[in-house]
């Protein structure tokens, strides 16, 4: 199924809703993380949310080779660890808004995610897709000024200002996506394509990424892992690129749909 949360254009209550050939049918659930009751009543959505309200966004950093190289990092041993702020997440088509306190540092990274059902500790590589909700698209919206000098050598500073986690716009569970590491993957700024790779190209798949985090390490539904960008940021072209008032930012991922908004 491909799941949403959006605010419903009549009534403007925070609705569950299955995406089903263009359509939003709502879902009798409180969120995401209920078992669903499907109803035939169709919604409008006035705001699209975050598919699910994150418990804690994990990120992880340099998980793709190329962008490994393209930062000058060496690929790592162990996957790259760091958080972003659960309240920065916002929907599709919300706006990102650009912090008063950054400079012309905003930067955009296309990723795919990751989205835990139930509580998961010490699980096995073998078994680590068993605790997965679902999957959907985020945008690990980063300003590298902050990330590099301002951060106190920590990342997570210049990755959770509001609006820098757009996720969405629906969740596919697994049984649409049996396989999370065969996706091809791009972003699009202003529709000109910046990044552009696939899934299968992660130095730590999924399962790797599950197996890990939970490592003594209870990991509660609704935590959300980012799973790395790959190459093409802004910051590692010449000359870089930063997003700006009235640009757009767009993340497809192949069977799962495209995440886009608009930068204010």
């Amino acid at each position: 199924m491909q799941l949403a949360q959006v605010v419903d254009k009549d009534d403007r209550r925070i609705c569950v809703a299955r995406q089903s050939e263009g359509r939003l049918v709502r879902i009798k659930a409180a969120s995401l993380l209920e078992t669903p009751e499907l109803t035939d009543e169709q919604i409008v959505p006035k705001r699209w949310l975050a598919p699910v309200e994150p418990r804690t966004i994990l990120c992880i950093g340099v998980n793709y080779k190329a962008h490994a190289e393209e930062g000058g990092h060496s690929v790592p041993d162990y996957p790259v660890l760091f958080l972003k702020n659960p309240a920065a997440a916002v929907g599709h088509n919300e706006p990102i808004c650009l912090p008063r306190v950054c400079e012309d540092e905003v930067d955009y990274e296309g990723e795919l995610v990751v989205v835990i059902g139930k509580v998961c500790r010490n699980v096995s590589r073998e078994e680590a897709l068993d605790y997965v909700l679902g999957y959907t698209i985020a945008n690990d919206v980063s300003a590298r000024i902050w990330q590099m000098d301002k951060g106190g050598s920590q990342w997570c500073r210049g990755k959770s200002f509001d609006t820098f986690a757009p996720m969405g716009p629906v969740l596919v569970t697994p049984g649409e996506l049996p396989d999370p590491n065969k996706l091809s993957i791009e972003t699009r700024l202003n529709d000109k394509i910046l990044q552009q790779d696939n899934t299968a190209n992660m130095i730590f798949d999924v399962p790797t990424l599950i197996s890990f985090l939970s490592q003594d390490t209870t990991l509660l539904p609704g935590t959300v892992i980012l799973t790395g960008t790959p190459q093409g940021v802004g910051w590692a072209r010449t000359p870089k690129c930063s997003l700006h008032s009235g640009d757009t930012v767009s993340v497809t991922i192949e069977k799962i749909g495209t995440l886009t908004n608009p930068v204010k």
